[in-house]
């Protein structure tokens, strides 16, 4: 079993890193603009680390930290199912596959099932579904700062610096913004809670 877990953790570290290859390889950093390519970059290195930890049974990633990049990956996901348009068949592909499939739909499910059947539980406590709200709003000013600075920097190929509708502020005013951030953060912690009630439910260890 710890042989399989440490597998399907390098696999799914591939995928993050193959579902930000705009970023790494054709250096198109301002994909870095999508919470959905940090989010991937930062899981692709976790997944390495609890990887080879769980190989060489070595020191896992902070209980905190994988949670969050869990939570954040499941949201990423979900959002690309129901809220944004279908991807641009110009996409880059990477064996066969568009950077945005192995994003937004193979590496979320790859997570929830590494959580569900590789994690270590009853480990979470409730306070982590507010914690990990915390960088939800620091992203959304960011975009704003950057919007503000570089106007026609893209990540959109027309120069729009803005990645997603929601956030697009001159688009829908502030007043929708709010909502939208707060709708955010509500869908978050709900989903947070969930993760946390399942880790609190879950056999404790499953790997020897």
């Amino acid at each position: 079993m710890r042989f399989l877990a440490a597998i399907f953790r390098f696999a799914t570290s591939a995928c993050c890193f193959a579902g930000t290859y705009e970023i790494w390889h054709l250096h198109e950093f301002a994909s870095l603009t999508y919470f959905t390519f940090q989010t991937a970059l930062l899981l692709g290195v976790v997944m390495l680390w609890a990887g080879a930890a769980t190989l060489l049974k070595g020191i896992e990633p902070p209980v905190w930290l994988k949670g969050c990049l869990t939570l954040y990956i499941a949201v990423a996901g979900l959002v690309a199912a129901f809220l944004l348009p279908a991807a641009d068949p110009a996409t880059p592909r990477v064996f066969g596959l568009m950077t945005v499939t192995y994003a937004h739909i193979i590496v979320p499910i790859a997570a929830v099932i590494d959580f569900l059947v590789f994690d270590e539980h009853r480990k979470f406590q409730w306070s982590y579904c507010l914690t990990w709200l915390i960088y939800i709003p620091v992203y959304v000013m960011g975009v704003l700062i950057r919007a503000a600075i570089w106007p026609h920097s893209g990540p959109l190929k027309d120069g729009t610096p803005y990645p997603y509708d929601f956030l697009n502020l001159p688009k829908i005013g502030w007043a929708q913004l709010g909502i939208n951030v707060g709708e955010g953060l509500a869908a978050f912690l709900v989903l947070g809670l969930v993760l946390v009630a399942l880790d609190r439910v879950l056999p404790a260890k499953l790997i020897k």
